[in-house]
């Protein structure tokens, strides 16, 4: 199971991360859809290879294709959207917030699955890259759909967990 390979990969310091994956992904209640989309797209937002080979193959086993394909075009769209509006929103000149974007974001409002769920995914990756932006945009969306805070909550512990994760398994590869 991948997420066994991943934690035997952690280093005993990291012990935290292990038993933080086995609570956020191993016992989680959200379903098989936000769940699993949510890891593949923070697993994406990471780049990080060792975490990807891990978590993919088991995300696309969770996954019908349509989620599986949404949940990848999360993490494409908000790597770009994280990079254009945080830096609109740290710009000292605030007329550039003011600017039209001209960017093609067409999976946005149209992502093949459930849009609250792609919207879940989005508001992970968010946090991820950290555009505060894009995670009052997403999260502003998900609670005028009715999604419950600790929905919301739980995806963000994911992205934190996956992130943690994959930072601590790059750096262990570096230093070898």
């Amino acid at each position: 199971m991948a997420l066994d390979e991943l934690k035997a990969a952690l280093p005993e310091y990291a012990k935290d991360l292990k038993l933080n994956l086995s609570a956020i992904i191993g016992n989680s209640e959200l379903p098989a859809q936000q769940l699993w989309g949510t890891v593949l797209a923070c697993a994406m937002a990471t780049k990080s290879p060792s975490v990807l080979r891990e978590l993919e193959p088991e995300a696309k086993a969770n996954l019908k294709p349509e989620a599986y394909n949404a949940a990848k075009g999360a993490a494409a769209i908000m790597g770009m959207n994280n990079v254009y509006y945080r830096t609109t929103h740290l710009l000292s000149d605030k007329e550039y917030s003011t600017m039209r974007a001209g960017l093609r974001m067409n999976i946005i409002g149209t992502p093949g699955v459930e849009k609250l769920d792609f919207e879940l995914w989005c508001f992970a990756v968010s946090a991820i890259n950290g555009c505060g932006q894009c995670l009052d945009s997403h999260e502003a969306v998900l609670r005028k759909g009715g999604v419950e805070r600790e929905v919301i909550q739980a995806s963000v512990k994911i992205a934190a967990v996956i992130a943690a994760v994959a930072s601590v398994l790059d750096a262990e590869a570096a230093i070898g």
